[in-house]
């Protein structure tokens, strides 16, 4: 089973710094897209950044400028570097993926999210 473990979260004041990685396990034969969503508080889920496996990226308006995406494609792993944190970020983020099990067609995995509280 395609497992996605997500880390780095946890509290840190308005303009620092954390690093999230989310480690992809399991029965991979590649994995296309991954991503970082998030969901704060009273809020609907939405997209962060993703990256595709060429490296290509999108970022939502509100993190461009201050958080990057990254992957290792050897590792399985993907990151998302978030410098000058703001309040707002203070969410709930999810990992994505699409992963090919096999050549033929792709799945859509979920981690189980990691918590990341920014402070005034």
């Amino acid at each position: 089973q395609v497992q996605l473990v997500e880390s780095g979260g946890g509290l840190v004041q308005a303009g620092g710094s954390l690093r999230l990685s989310c480690a992809a396990s399991g029965s991979i034969f590649s994995i296309n897209r991954m991503g970082w969503y998030r969901q704060a508080p009273g809020k609907q889920r939405e997209l962060v950044a993703r990256i595709t496996r060429s490296g290509s990226t999108n970022y939502a308006d509100s993190v461009k400028g201050r958080f990057t995406i990254s992957r290792d494609n050897a590792k399985n792993t993907v990151y998302l570097q978030m410098n000058s944190l703001k309040p707002e970020d203070t969410a709930v983020y999810y990992c994505n993926a699409d992963i090919f099990p096999t050549v033929l067609s792709a799945m859509d995995y979920w981690g189980k999210g990691t918590l990341v509280t920014v402070s005034s």
